[in-house]
């Protein structure tokens, strides 16, 4: 009993360890949906860079990878506060 006990405890805890999937902001290259323009001299797995800056004035830079149908997947994004004179 005590060890069904300890699986399901232990099965709870790693339900809420599932990561979570970066969502496109405006200002994203795939917010609003996948770019019309496939990058077909590029490498599948390779990494595609981009920065801009948000609505909330903070410069973000986003990494994507190429995937192997030519869509993009954002993996990684982090913002700098742009300090104000």
């Amino acid at each position: 009993m005590k060890k069904l006990v300890a699986v399901a405890l232990l099965t709870v805890a790693l339900a809420g360890c599932t990561a979570v999937a970066l969502e496109p902001i405006p200002g994203s290259i795939t917010y609003g949906g996948q770019p019309r323009s496939k990058l077909t001299k590029s490498p599948v797995g390779s990494p595609v860079t981009h920065q801009f800056y948000g609505q909330d004035g903070r410069r973000y830079y986003e990494t994507y990878i190429i995937q192997s149908d030519r869509s993009l997947k954002l993996v990684d994004r982090y913002a700098i506060d742009i300090p104000v004179n």
